[in-house]
């Protein structure tokens, strides 16, 4: 095998290739990267029995071959070249890397053990990929970072038609985003269950090119994978990942049909006074938020510690109204909203709180929720 390749798309294909491979793989031939060179340029692929990553460029190949040699190891001396052209040289069981006046020599891992990397599923359809990055950023905000809870460390994708609303949850918060899609059928029904940090990962990966691809094969069981491909610098980029299995809980329900009491306010005011209050609140304590008489106050702490309090302007209606929250996770659900302003509306003190952001015209978008269960306030 020897080609001769672009550094900068070189780094950049490895350090995209490398990103999903396993911090402790369960075999040595998993921390690799293959690298198979042809007659339309390099394919790079790694790949850990639940996720895979595939990047295609182009490279002037004057011997073809296949090698796998450490990902991470790879991506680390990619980083660090010169800026000069890459000449790549298999030489027995070791390859040599050079790079202006750099050279290096790495040792090959046996390909024969290396597993098959999986087909991409058939399309389902396709999205704009700012906006689907934007969504999945937005949507795995809620969800669950417990691993004794796998299912709720998921996004639950589900398409109807032209939509797709992606939900996650950890049991104490949840977001509902919805976007609309080119699907590959008109009446297009579907669900999968994927892996927040996996889909995080990769639809802000995925930003160069105008769309995404999105494929998904999955049966009753739950088994089954779901794959995404768009456009790299220099070619293109696929990744799949195995579905979580189990059943994701019917949150959408949660969502209130009815409000009793409204507060719309200035997200950036709040959120600068979230941060200020909170500073004097202790581990896992809440802020309190109290609503009357157009104003929001906001206190924390209590007894002998540290105290503060601060007030901001609010349009209020329906009954006068004391809650809190843990206010991480308001700041969370503030910051992942797009809106200047926002609402916060509630059915009681002891029941979740729905956040929306408002339109100029003032009225409720509702492509993204977020809703917030209660802490119980320190007495």
């Amino acid at each position: 095998m020897k080609f001769r390749v672009d550094r900068d798309l070189f780094a950049d294909a490895v350090a995209w290739a490398a990103r999903s491979l396993p911090v402790r793989p369960s075999a040595p031939v998993l921390a690799g990267l293959l690298i198979e060179a042809g007659d339309a340029g390099l394919v790079l692929s790694t790949f850990d029995y639940e996720t895979s990553a595939r990047a295609t460029l182009t490279a002037d190949v004057s011997d073809e071959g296949t090698v796998l040699v450490s990902g991470r190891l790879l991506a680390d001396i990619c980083r660090a070249l010169p800026a000069k052209p890459v000449d790549v040289v298999l030489d027995g069981a070791r390859i040599s890397l050079t790079c202006g006046s750099a050279r290096f020599s790495l040792q090959t891992m046996p390909v024969h053990d290396y597993p098959s990397i999986p087909d991409l599923p058939p399309s389902s359809g396709t999205v704009p990929s700012d906006l689907f990055a934007h969504a999945v950023a937005q949507a795995v905000t809620a969800a669950g970072r417990d691993d004794m809870l796998p299912v709720l460390t998921g996004v639950r994708i589900e398409i109807e038609g032209d939509t797709i609303a992606l939900l996650a949850t950890d049991r104490f918060r949840l977001s509902h985003r919805e976007i609309t899609w080119s699907p590959a059928q008109p009446d297009a029904s579907l669900a999968a269950l994927v892996p927040a940090k996996v889909l995080s990962d990769t639809a802000k990966s995925l930003t160069v090119g105008p769309e995404v691809t999105i494929a998904l094969a999955a049966t009753g069981s739950g088994e089954g994978i779901i794959g995404f491909e768009g456009t790299g610098p220099g070619g293109i980029r696929r990744t799949t990942t195995r579905l979580l299995d189990g059943e994701f809980p019917k949150v959408r329900s949660l969502f209130p049909n009815e409000k009793l009491t409204t507060a719309r306010v200035e997200k950036a005011s709040l959120i600068e006074s979230v941060k200020r209050v909170s500073l004097v609140a202790e581990r896992n304590t809440a802020v309190q938020l109290a609503f009357a008489d157009g104003v929001l106050t906001l206190d924390a702490g209590s007894g002998e510690e540290a105290q503060a309090s601060e007030s901001i302007a609010a349009d209020i209606e329906g009954e006068d109204l004391t809650t809190g929250f843990n206010p991480q996770f308001l700041l969370d659900g503030l910051t992942a909203l797009d809106q200047d302003t926002i609402e916060l509306a509630f059915t009681q003190a002891s029941k979740p709180v729905v956040i929306s952001g408002l339109g100029d015209d003032g009225a409720i978008d509702t492509g993204f929720r977020y809703l917030l269960m209660p802490r119980r306030l320190l007495s």
